[in-house]
């Protein structure tokens, strides 16, 4: 999923974190700076249902505004994944040796 606050509160003519804040609290959710922050800026470990509702009301949107799937990014069964393929790619991992051919201790 892709958390698509800013774009959403754009398109409904809110520029600033503060703003949306400021209307999230005139509807009874009030919200610290910080989980604003990451809220406006970042992508949302957790947040509550209810929240949701909220935000909705306050930028006259749906919660398909807000979440975009990415089915793409989800590993089906046979298929690599991205990082598994760079390994892969990569080769088997160099391990340092001396000019004797013995291999040197780990770090």
């Amino acid at each position: 999923m892709r958390w698509n606050l800013r774009l959403t509160a754009a398109n409904k003519g809110i520029w600033k974190a503060s703003e949306l804040q400021r209307s999230l609290a005139e509807h009874g959710l009030v919200i610290s700076a910080g989980k604003m922050s990451g809220l406006w800026s970042g992508q949302p470990v957790s947040l509550k249902l209810e929240y949701l509702d909220v935000i909705c009301v306050v930028l006259g949107c749906e919660i398909g505004d807000l979440l975009i799937p990415e089915p793409d990014k989800v590993p089906r069964p046979g298929e690599e994944t991205v990082q598994q393929a760079a390994v892969a790619a990569a080769g088997p991992p160099v391990v340092p040796r001396r000019r004797d051919g013995r291999s040197l201790p780990p770090m």
